[in-house]
């Protein structure tokens, strides 16, 4: 039984991972089109979540955390508007550097993964419930 607990923990800490994930990506996605104010500023920079193995030295088990959010460095879009505000010289607005499809796609990735982590939930479960049915009779 205290293996089916483990599995339960390590795909717990999965699910609380993946949540943290897609809500930096909402994040991402909320902001594509926000631009700097005045061409002296830089819009928003696209966030990166990072994971990492944490040690749970209670339960002696090694789960997954994400453990920080680094920015990306990539180059900011340049879109041609010499009306907005935020435009240079040359007529130029930074864009943010996120692009929504790839967004969009690390989402899907990261459902998936957090489905992969809640039927692991489930089938420790079941697998628990049948255990405790057998010890009853």
């Amino acid at each position: 039984m205290a293996d089916m607990y483990d599995a339960l923990n390590v795909a717990a800490s999965g699910l609380r991972a993946q949540t943290a994930r897609m809500k930096v990506i909402a994040e991402n996605i909320a902001n594509a089109n926000n631009t700097a104010p005045n061409p002296a500023d830089n819009p928003y920079r696209r966030k990166v979540p990072v994971f990492g193995q944490v040690l749970n030295r209670e339960k002696g088990l090694t789960e997954v955390k994400m453990t920080k959010v680094i920015p990306d460095n990539s180059d900011y879009r340049l879109r041609y508007d010499p009306t907005h505000p935020g435009a240079n010289a040359e007529g130029y607005v930074k864009m943010p550097n996120v692009n929504t499809l790839i967004e969009t796609l690390d989402m899907r990735e990261a459902q998936r993964a957090y489905e992969a982590n809640l039927n692991v939930v489930e089938s420790a479960r079941a697998m628990m419930s049948r255990t405790i049915d057998v010890l009853r009779r």
